[in-house]
């Protein structure tokens, strides 16, 4: 089985440090490829309340190391 989606919702608003309003995104689940064609895996299912309006993003997977805060095996940890 492999990836072929992500599935990313904005789950509410916040801002930034400059005061500039930003989208907050959540995933949710992922599809992926079996022998039977693609299956949807949902993880979560987002609120109304927490500003999910029913659409959903499908992302190509990012690879791991692109993942943002996450150190790279070269990188020295701050500790």
């Amino acid at each position: 089985m492999s990836k072929l989606y992500e599935i990313t919702v904005v789950s509410g608003k916040y801002k930034n440090k400059d005061g500039v309003e930003k989208s907050r995104y959540q995933n949710i689940g992922s599809v992926i490829e079996t022998k039977n064609g693609p299956m949807l895996k949902l993880d979560s299912i987002p609120l109304p309340d927490g500003g999910w309006n029913g659409w959903a993003y499908l992302n190509t997977p990012k690879p791991k190391d692109e993942y943002q805060g996450l150190p790279k095996d070269d990188d020295d940890i701050p500790f």
